[in-house]
């Protein structure tokens, strides 16, 4: 196809303006980690809600809805899975990324445990990789637009990427 007939191809595909913001709490004890997932979420354009803590975490889950929350296991005031079972018991519809400095095995526990109260849960390891970040952010809103997950970072399907991050 010539080049100037691209400009006439429309997309049935959202514009960037027009896709839907995911409200986001982020859930953290750890000042410097609470920044650096705020910063990259609104950059992508998300709205953000912070937590430091698990009272703090419970009392917004309860005033508000969110579409994600990214949620520290080891929290001063109590656990990760305090805050999970809250939102299990809220019926809470959204989807859950752990970012934590746990060993494998404590965000697979997390996960199991998630799955088995009906909460969509994915797990990212500390040091945070904020592209991976910014990858499964991209994921949840294109879910939440009802569009495929496939993502590309750099030319290059990110999909079997974010997929490893969830075992």
């Amino acid at each position: 196809m010539p080049r100037s007939s691209l400009s006439s191809v429309t997309s049935n595909l959202p514009d960037v303006a027009e896709r839907r913001a995911l409200q986001l709490l982020v859930v953290d004890d750890d000042a410097t980690q609470r920044s650096l997932i705020t910063v990259a979420a609104r950059q992508a354009g998300h709205e953000v809600a912070v937590a430091p803590s698990v009272a703090e975490a419970i009392e917004k889950l309860r005033a508000a809805r969110f579409d994600c929350v990214t949620l520290d296991l080891v929290l001063e005031d109590g656990d990760g899975i305090d805050v999970l079972r809250e939102m299990a018991a809220a019926k809470f519809t959204g989807s859950v990324i752990v970012i934590s400095g746990m060993d494998g095995k404590r965000r697979s526990a997390a996960r199991s445990f998630a799955r088995s109260v009906g909460i969509e849960l994915q797990s990212l390891p500390k040091p945070l990789d904020l592209a991976a970040l910014r990858i499964s952010l991209a994921n949840l809103g294109k879910t939440a637009m009802g569009l495929p997950t496939i993502h590309t970072w750099g030319g290059v399907a990110t999909d079997a990427i974010v997929e490893r991050h969830r075992v």
